[in-house]
């Protein structure tokens, strides 16, 4: 069995006339539910809410003013849901809503709750459709668009794959305006040359675009989840996807997969700090497979506690590693290029010979 996590934007489902193109949302419940007939279990992640809420507010576009996208995604948020369960119930399929803001993904607990919630919901046969929760959410406590939303969902589903369906067929060599453009059928790898071919970002509904669909799709491949990102305005790409034809844009995962647990600490969890590193240590957490001790850090940045995440940083400030500090800031620029044996010595106790263990660090 195949487990997908699907994600749908707004320019997909937004209608200048009727707010939410219901039309285009039937065509895409009629091939999630084929999908799933075919023994596939979909967990999906669907903008709309806001674009749904502004034809109900009489507004033409969506407003600047955050109060006014919050209000639009309330009264929204009702009219998509109300939509998709309606459309999926023709097929005999029942949805569940979860609304999810980056503090419940940082939060472990929250985290693993929301794990054992989408996991008991798909082994009834319930679709999880998953939203960020506008309403309510601030700039601190939001993903930024749902591409990402999508990709921490994925790793915290253990997904197979993640598919995003965009208004174009994937990525092009170049604006999809020019006739020379041609689309990139595979990416094995995502480099600095391939975010540039994405450029900018988005419409008047949607928050992101194809440079925050290639940012989604570099986060999902990290944790070992292949990614197709594909026409979401054309039916039977689904069915032609999962029968292994070439469709939109496949980006090759990694071949080593990250554990749920490493995922949430790659991505899940917003760092508190950062710590600068030597040579050496670089190459004893990169290369050898070691924790980080005190004798390898040359600098501290920023006010962090015990259990805090925070970043490993090279010379330059290119993140190395992030992970869990066994201390704090200031007792870190106390101990920071010393042996593990003066800890003690120095702060009159000691935590751990290791600043960050092996087992709560990732190498990015």
């Amino acid at each position: 069995m195949k487990r997908l996590v699907i994600k749908i934007g707004s320019n997909i489902l937004a209608s200048a006339e009727q707010g939410l193109n219901t039309r285009r949302l039937s065509a895409i419940t009629k091939d999630i539910s084929q999908a799933v007939d075919n023994g596939c279990e979909v967990v999906m992640v669907s903008s709309g809410a806001v674009a749904a809420g502004l034809k109900k507010l009489g507004l033409k576009q969506k407003p600047h003013d955050i109060k006014l996208q919050q209000a639009a995604a309330a009264i929204g948020q009702s009219s998509l849901m109300w939509a998709y369960e309606d459309n999926f119930a023709r097929f005999d399929k029942k949805v569940a809503q979860v609304l999810l803001t980056r503090d419940d993904i940082a939060d472990r607990m929250r985290y693993i709750n929301a794990k054992n919630t989408l996991f008991t919901l798909m082994s009834y046969g319930v679709i999880p459709l998953i939203n960020e929760n506008d309403p309510i959410a601030i700039d601190e406590m939001k993903f930024g668009d749902n591409d990402m939303l999508a990709a921490l969902v994925a790793g915290l589903v253990e997904a197979d794959m993640l598919i995003i369906l965009s208004d174009v067929e994937g990525l092009y060599s170049k604006d999809p305006k020019y006739k020379s453009a041609r689309i990139i059928k595979r990416v094995d790898k995502i480099t600095y040359d391939i975010e540039k071919l994405a450029g900018g970002s988005g419409s008047s509904v949607g928050t992101g675009g194809m440079y925050s669909k290639i940012l989604a799709a570099k986060q999902a491949v990290d944790h070992g989840i292949p990614v197709v990102i594909m026409n979401g305005r054309k039916s039977g790409l689904l069915e032609k996807l999962l029968n292994g034809k070439e469709v939109g844009t496949h980006f090759e995962p990694k071949k080593q997969r990250l554990s749920s647990r490493k995922g949430w600490i790659a991505y899940g969890v917003r760092s508190r700090g950062a710590i600068y590193l030597d040579d050496g240590a670089i190459n004893a957490l990169t290369n050898l497979g070691r924790s980080l001790l005190p004798s390898g850090i040359n600098k501290v940045e920023g006010d962090f506690q015990v259990g805090d995440y925070i970043r490993c940083l090279n010379r330059d400030g290119k993140k190395i590693a992030k992970g869990l500090t066994n201390y704090s800031s200031e007792d870190l620029n106390s101990i920071k290029g010393k042996k593990t044996s003066e800890i003690e010595k120095l702060l009159g106790y000691k935590y751990s010979d290791e600043v960050i263990h092996r087992d709560n660090l990732v190498v990015v």
